[in-house]
Parts: C-alpha cells; sequence; structure tokens
C-alpha cells in the first residue's frame, strides 16, 4: 500500500464471490495469487474489492484514509444498490461496526467494560456448566438416534455461544431460537430479496421487545446498561444505536464462535495426530494451561482461527481517496471486504506450510481473525475462552469423537462472509 501516487489500474476482470460459500479456500488460492487486492463481484452485480494476503490486510485495516461509515460508500449513496440487497445491513447497521473516530470511540466504550478480562474470567464457571449440560443433550441425541449420530453444531457449537451472549444482555429464552434463524438469514450472502428485507425488519422488532423488556424491567445486564448509560453531557444511545449495538452483540457474540468450535472440532478430527497431542498434554500436565509442557487446547483455537478462521470475506471498509494496495488502485467509495480465510493461510506470512493444520506452529498467534486495529473485536476473549472450554470438555468425555461423513460431503453454510459446515454430524465412539 503506498500513500504517494497510485500506479494504473490493472483491467482485470473481477471475481464473482459464490453467495453459498463453497469451496473458499480453494478460492483464496486464486485470488491471492492474483494479488493482494482483486476485484469481485458481489450478489446484485454490485463491484467491490477483496483483499486477500496478511500484511496488506493489516496495513489496509489501520490506514487513515479507509473509512467503515457507509457514507463514504459510493455506489450507496448515489442510489446504484438495488433493494433488499443481501449485504445491506452490514453496511447500514447503526453501531460501532459502522463508525469512525469519536463516534466510534463513543459507541465502543459503552461495550467494552462488559469484555474486560476480569469479567470475562469471572463468566467461566457459567460457561463450564452449561458446557457440560450440553454435552449430556450431545449425548442423549445421539443415543437416541438410530446411526449413533448427532450434529454437534446443533447441540454443542451453537447453544453456547448464543446461550452466553444472551446470558450477558438480558435476552429472555423465549426470544433465542429466533434470534439465531433471523440471525443466520442476515449472514446468508443467498438470501432474496423479499426475505432480507422481511429478516432485517424481523430482527429490529425483536430486539426491540428484547430493549422494551428490560426499560421495564432493569437487570444486571449489558441491555440494561446500555440503555442507562449517559455520555458527560447527558446524551444516550440513539434507538437504532441501541438496536444496532444489540444486532452486531447477538450476531457477531454467537456467529463468529460457533463456527470456531464447529471448525475446531472438525480439524481435529480430520488430524487425529495433532488430538493426539494435545491430548498428551492434558492428561500429563496439570493447572493451567500456560503451565503445560506442549501444546494446549488454547493452541488449538489459535491454530483453527489462523486455519480456517470463523469469517471469511467480511464486509465492509471504504477508501477515503484512490488508494494502492499493492499492484491495485482500489477507487474511492468502492466497498472492501476483508478475507480472513485467506490471510490466514498466505504462505508469505505463515510459510509455505501455511495450508497444514499444525496446533505446534509458533507464528499460530499473528493471525488477524479477529481483526487488527480500531475496530478489533471486543469479544474475542470471550469467544477463546467458549471454544477452549468447549474444546476440552468434549474430547476429555468423548476421546473417540469423529464426523460421521467425509469431509467432502460437508454443506458450507450459505454465505462468503460465514466460514463453517450448516451441520457437523458425529458419532461419539
Amino acid at each position: 500500500m503506498t500513500d504517494g501516487r497510485c500506479p494504473v489500474p490493472h483491467a482485470v476482470p473481477p471475481h464473482r464471490l459464490d453467495p453459498a460459500g463453497a469451496a473458499q479456500h480453494a478460492v483464496n488460492d486464486r485470488l491471492r495469487a492474483r494479488g493482494a487486492a482483486v476485484p469481485i463481484l458481489l450478489p446484485g452485480e454490485v463491484s467491490a474489492y477483496a483483499i486477500t494476503r496478511h500484511e496488506e490486510l493489516k496495513e489496509f485495516l489501520t490506514h487513515p484514509d479507509v473509512a467503515k461509515n457507509a457514507c463514504h460508500f459510493a455506489a450507496l449513496e448515489s442510489g446504484e444498490i438495488p433493494p433488499g440487497w443481501p449485504l445491506a445491513t452490514f453496511a447500514t447497521v447503526r453501531g460501532m461496526t459502522t463508525a469512525d473516530g469519536a463516534d466510534h470511540r463513543r459507541l465502543r466504550s459503552l461495550v467494552t467494560r462488559a469484555f474486560t478480562p476480569r469479567r470475562v474470567e469471572a463468566m467461566r464457571p457459567a460457561v463450564a456448566e452449561l458446557t457440560g449440560s450440553l454435552l449430556d443433550g450431545l449425548e442423549r441425541a445421539a443415543a437416541e438416534a438410530p446411526d449413533g449420530v448427532a450434529d454437534l453444531r446443533r447441540h454443542l457449537a451453537l447453544p453456547l455461544p448464543m446461550g452466553v451472549i444472551c446470558r450477558m444482555l438480558g435476552v429472555d429464552a423465549e426470544y433465542q431460537d429466533r434470534l439465531h434463524e433471523v440471525s443466520n438469514e442476515i449472514v446468508s450472502t443467498r438470501t432474496g430479496p423479499e426475505r432480507a428485507v422481511a429478516a432485517n425488519r424481523e430482527m429490529v422488532a425483536l430486539l426491540g421487545q428484547v430493549a422494551a423488556a428490560r426499560l421495564a424491567s432493569p437487570g444486571d445486564d449489558l441491555t440494561s446498561a446500555l440503555i442507562a448509560a449517559r455520555e458527560e453531557n447527558g446524551d444516550r444511545l440513539s434507538e437504532s444505536e441501541l438496536i444496532g449495538t444489540l444486532l452486531l452483540m447477538i450476531v457477531a457474540g454467537h456467529e463468529t464462535t460457533l463456527s470456531l468450535i464447529t471448525n475446531a472440532v472438525r480439524a481435529l478430527c480430520n488430524h487425529r495426530d495433532q488430538l493426539e497431542l494435545v491430548r498428551r498434554t492434558t492428561a500429563a500436565g496439570a493447572g493451567s494451561e500456560t503451565d503445560r509442557d506442549g501444546p494446549t487446547w488454547g493452541d488449538v483455537v489459535e491454530e483453527t482461527l489462523r486455519w480456517d478462521a470463523p469469517v471469511s470475506y467480511f464486509p465492509f471498509r471504504y477508501p477515503t481517496r484512490d488508494l494502492a494496495v499493492g499492484d491495485t488502485v482500489i477507487p474511492r467509495g468502492a466497498p472492501v471486504l476483508v478475507s480472513y480465510t485467506s490471510a490466514g493461510r498466505d504462505p508469505r506470512a505463515h510459510g509455505a506450510d501455511a495450508d497444514r493444520f499444525d496446533i505446534t506452529r509458533a507464528a499460530a498467534g499473528r493471525h488477524v481473525s479477529f481483526g487488527h486495529g480500531a475496530h478489533y473485536c471486543l469479544g474475542a476473549p470471550l469467544a477463546r475462552m467458549e471454544a477452549t472450554i468447549a474444546l476440552e470438555a468434549l474430547f476429555t468425555r468423548f476421546p473417540q469423537l469423529a464426523v460421521a461423513v467425509p469431509d467432502e460431503e460437508l454443506v458450507p453454510h450459505p454465505s462468503f462472509v460465514g466460514n463453517s459446515p450448516l451441520e457437523l454430524p458425529v458419532r461419539l465412539g
């Protein structure tokens, strides 16, 4: 990336991202070979760019001439984006993911206190208890199935982070299933225009009900705190900012972690040597993970985040001037997606064996799968803790657990934003 004169743009035909999210790593390999920034086509024939390489992605995420506010999205501002565009929510939701500068700091500061290391660590017993209960349910589901197969995503990877984030937000249990279903439609890049509009309206309505319940009966939860919070000048979150913040917390607070857990289990089952490495460390050591001599469950989480990131092509950022990324000029106002799955396997950053899943990899922590810079994911410590607890408990209780179908038969979640299979059928062994 340069700040001087931009090179002449190359006449490179855009790559059309598959809304079904198929074969993402193979696509990443081809796009990374084309350059650090590649022209792409999004659903609705919307032109955009994807950042594919690790170092250029990090620099782009912190560049002073790159914005998050959709007022910089040229095609949106000029009315060229079709109605019901499935990616509209990522651009237009009011919250810290679409704010810049002081506005971003204001919104982020209201949420930060819920994710301090102390508060996250205080949730460890509750996460462990919920994990144990969910593993009981997974075992029952497998025992009741004629073939002994149960969906790990449905019985563990989804309800664990959904239950935790809803507890933090004070969301009543009656809303949880529907919030996930609507969240899935919002994250999907294959949702049709009419359903995309309906899903967003339903999500706003559901979160409005959640906010109303907490307004009527405040509790020791983040939603109540957000409603009550005031800036020094007396301003509160606007209604749209409150709903946008809740939407972000619900979607990011469970979709990412459910994919992380699913992808980690899938990776370990397909790399039994790596599973045995971490199990030997666990069996031989006691105390905290940092006291153990050998790879830990935390290392499994970090290598999964690098090797099979739960978020793939994340929307959106906008250059506020024509900006060179590698050999490509991204025009001012063009929407840009950053590919965490591609950056995670960039051999320029991770070596010639970047495609190999290796929990002993010294550079595993160098991934950027939780973002980088001012918009780094606030929930990263919580996601790491949930995944670490879930994986250790799962494979301690079911050491012979195996995926019940060949890897190539797993159907991806229909999205190039998210990255995980729709189901993960397992046998507990």
